[in-house]
């Protein structure tokens, strides 16, 4: 029964009930018991205490885009904190504040406007606390390594609805727990963290006719294996939809591309370059000198909700054979919108001083694949290619998890950490949350 002691609620049978309960994944078809608005920590506190008294779960969610992993919200109170989207930035400090709610696109204009750049990803949507929660990677993780370790404070309320202030020095478990492990230990409602003196970057995207994807696959290969860490890339079939926004040579194309960022002086990205260019007459070439701040949409990735599903594995090698696998993987008739192998290495490869619970990448390249779907008929076919890329791919993979990348409610959560810190991560949990009272896309057991 709807209660007026949890303010801005929507209870099943309102009105705008279908709108409350919807995810920015639109293929996350939420069914909680209540859905509430918070506006400040202190509303986040009252929805806590709100639920216990009751018997309720709390699920914090800030834009929804890894809401299809959640495998229940059966007796919870779906906790949205999107109208907290504050951002602070201290120039001085080169710090930033966002709250809960805040995107990462949103972000990246204000610190470009003191030029300072954010360690945000590659969609200009996404939320910063659900993906720093995950990890994080973007254009500059190469060199700067994951968002998530860049993090100087957190602000959250635990299960027994206190409002708390985590850093290295106090509380220092915890705060090592939320960076990086994910969402189950509390409703953070605030992060702080660093920001860097990056005001241009060379980068964008260079694209051929999804034919020669052999020949740009085998070209990429190799010159990735080359380039400095202050170069970060991605390898993509991409098949675009025949949107009349979009340049004609890319209107409704299918292509392999090129994407990425580097750090450092335009004439020395010319360089780099050049053996991608040196592969004759590409349909698109918009590899140049931009604000740091447009690296939030050199992805095209889509900035209003749609229905997604996505796979993703860890690349060990970008072997000769692994190469082969992708571009068999991709192929010319893939109902995928996008199947990308992000590099990884560099700094995302060390362990920086003071890490959080991810401290690390063990892989060469981040596989993630995703199909739209469009119509009911498309999910089959969707999930079917998936599991196909995912068996082509096996043989090269690590084994391992990235949460930012997860979409399956069967995924392994422990996967994504080494064995010890798997363990403090339990140890944390059954602390701050031994009830299990929150619900999350990639759940830690407690007790």
């Amino acid at each position: 029964m709807p209660n007026s002691e949890l303010a801005h609620s929507v209870w099943p049978g309102d009105d705008t009930w279908d709108a409350a309960r919807q995810a920015w994944n639109l293929a996350a078809d939420q069914h909680p018991a209540a859905v509430a608005y918070a506006e400040s920590a202190a509303d986040v506190s009252r929805a806590v205490g709100f639920a216990r008294e009751r018997g309720l779960r709390v699920a914090p969610q800030g834009s929804g885009h890894g809401a299809i992993a959640i495998a229940s919200l059966e007796d919870t109170v779906l906790l949205k904190t999107e109208r907290m989207s504050v951002i602070e930035i201290d120039a001085d400090r080169r710090l930033g504040r966002a709250e809960a709610g805040a995107l990462w696109g949103d972000v990246a204009i204000r610190a470009g406007e003191v030029g300072l750049a954010a360690l945000h990803g590659s969609s200009p949507d996404v939320g910063v606390v659900g993906s720093t929660l995950g990890g994080g990677i973007g254009w500059l993780s190469r060199s700067l390594g994951l968002s998530s370790n860049s993090v100087r404070a957190i602000e959250l309320v635990t299960a027994d609805g206190a409002e708390r202030r985590v850093d290295a020095d106090n509380e220092p478990e915890l705060f090592w727990a939320l960076r990086g492990g994910g969402g189950a230990f509390g409703v953070v409602t605030a992060m702080e963290f660093e920001l860097f003196p990056i005001e241009q970057v060379y980068a964008g995207f260079v694209a051929w006719p999804v034919e020669r994807a052999g020949e740009v696959a085998h070209a990429y290969r190799e010159w990735a294996a080359t380039v400095p860490e202050e170069m970060t890339s991605q390898l993509r079939f991409l098949n675009l939809p025949p949107f009349p926004e979009l340049p004609e040579p890319l209107r409704g194309a299918s292509l392999v591309d090129v994407l990425g960022a580097f750090i450092g002086d335009p004439a020395d990205g010319e360089e780099l370059l050049r053996p991608l260019r040196e592969l004759a007459d590409p349909v698109w070439d918009s590899w140049g000198t931009i604000p740091a701040a447009e690296l939030r949409r050199i992805a095209m990735d889509p900035e209003q909700p749609v229905p997604g599903m996505g796979d993703h594995t860890l690349i060990g090698e970008l072997t000769p054979e692994a190469a082969d696998a992708f571009v068999q993987a991709g192929g010319p008739d893939s109902p995928l919108i996008s199947l990308q192998l992000r590099q990884l290495g560099g700094a995302l490869a060390r362990e920086p001083e003071g890490a959080g619970a991810l401290a690390k990448l063990d892989a060469d390249h981040a596989l993630y694949g995703v199909g739209a779907l469009m119509a009911p008929e498309a999910g089959a076919a969707i999930a079917a290619h998936l599991a196909q890329i995912k068996e082509t791919m096996a043989p090269f993979a690590t084994g391992h998890t990235f949460l930012n990348f997860s979409d399956r409610t069967d995924d392994d959560v422990s996967g994504a950490f080494e064995p010890d810190a798997w363990r403090r991560l339990l140890a944390v949990k059954s602390d701050v949350d031994p009830e299990d009272f929150f619900v999350s896309n990639h759940p830690i057991p407690s007790g």
